[in-house]
């Protein structure tokens, strides 16, 4: 059975199988790609000061993970975290990036740095985000007047989990 179900998620695979992953991006060679969720949601970015500059900062995504059925599977929140229907989540660090598109957020190699519950996550060693659109910084007017406030920018990205042979 746990065979039958681990066959079951490397079907999600095949919609970004086509996708050239960088080199600067790549897991480790012992690591192998095991599940994908597609996510959508937004970027959220506050107005902050720092050494006398103004400018919008990252604070944390809130996207919902789905499946490639269109069902919800999970989200991804402030940690960043990856959370699974089931509540076991992962928590990760950025190991690296690569700017694919000037017009989109960066894509990420990840390394998990912990662990909560049982479930497929919990497999999970490393994390590619691709594919992303949008999720840019704002444009609009980051002063003293706005310090302090929030925005909320749209993205869409895919997240491959990888796990060791």
């Amino acid at each position: 059975m746990k065979r039958l179900l681990g066959l079951l998620f490397l079907l999600p695979l095949a919609s970004v199988a086509q996708t050239n992953i960088p080199e600067s991006i790549q897991p480790p060679a012992n690591f192998f790609a095991f599940m994908t969720a597609h996510a959508k949601g937004d970027q959220i970015y506050q107005c902050q000061l720092n050494q006398s500059v103004y400018s919008w900062q990252l604070l944390a995504p809130d996207a919902q993970l789905f499946d490639d059925q269109g069902m919800i599977i999970g989200k991804h929140y402030f940690g960043p975290v990856w959370e699974y229907k089931e509540g076991s989540r992962l928590q990760g660090k950025q190991v690296a990036k690569h700017q694919q598109l000037v017009t989109a957020i960066p894509w990420l190699l990840i390394e998990v740095v912990s662990h909560q519950g049982e479930s497929l996550f919990a497999q999970a060693r490393f994390i590619n985000r691709i594919n992303t659109q949008g999720g840019l910084a704002p444009t609009t007017l980051c002063n003293g007047n706005h310090l302090g406030s929030e925005k909320r920018v749209n993205y869409s990205a895919d997240y491959i989990f990888y796990r060791s042979f």
